[in-house]
């Protein structure tokens, strides 16, 4: 009798331990993106460090507009992300309707001032220490985003015979990729270092 009742007793325990897991918890799974799929940056505190971390920033504007769902922000949410790089410069992509926005900057920001969906505007910085390494980014926007030719030209020709100057001059947008890309030149032949701030918005209505 002793016997049949240590078998007994061995049953509900044994039942028991087929019910309930080790450690009372239930096994998860963690979803990965399927390989190849594009995987693009968050803009939150988190997403910001990311960035910072890898210096690669990759932004949707497939649509013709950045949501600032698309960046791990709540629609309506009053943000402005700014990403600033303090070692060198992070290689940003901007995904188009028709092409790609790609530089290699230190500072990225974005214009999220308002209660939309969507950030009205993408900014970054290009810089160059000579004029002739400035004039060659003004054409390469030219080539990349369809900036106007005859309004770049306009400004390279008189500053590159007074190299000394002061200019703040916006060029004439380029819409090739199916975003409005605008280069504001910000140029000082006095200072070491040029800037380019590019201004990259939705076309306009």
């Amino acid at each position: 009798m002793k016997r049949l009742a240590a078998i007994f007793l061995a049953v509900p325990v044994l039942l028991t331990g087929c019910v309930v897991p080790y450690g009372g918890a239930t096994p998860t799974s963690t979803v990965s993106p399927p390989s190849g799929a594009k995987v693009f940056s968050n803009l939150d505190a988190a997403g910001i460090e990311q960035i910072k971390a890898s210096k690669i920033a990759r932004l949707d504007m497939t649509s013709g507009w950045l949501t600032k769902r698309s960046v791990g922000l709540e629609d309506g949410t009053s943000q402005a992300p700014s990403v600033s790089i303090d070692d060198g410069v992070m290689e940003l992509t901007i995904e188009a309707p028709t092409g790609l926005v790609r530089a290699k900057t230190d500072r990225l920001r974005l214009n999220g001032m308002n209660t939309r969906s969507d950030f009205t505007e993408v900014t970054y910085f290009l810089t160059a220490e000579s004029l002739d390494d400035y004039t060659v980014l003004i054409r390469d926007g030219v080539d990349r985003y369809g900036i106007n030719s005859e309004s770049a030209e306009q400004w390279i020709e008189p500053t590159s015979n007074r190299p000394d100057d002061k200019s703040d001059f916006a060029l004439a947008p380029g819409t090739s990729t199916g975003l409005q890309v605008t280069y504001d030149l910000r140029y000082d032949g006095s200072k070491d270092v040029q800037v380019i701030i590019v201004h990259v918005s939705p076309l306009p209505a």
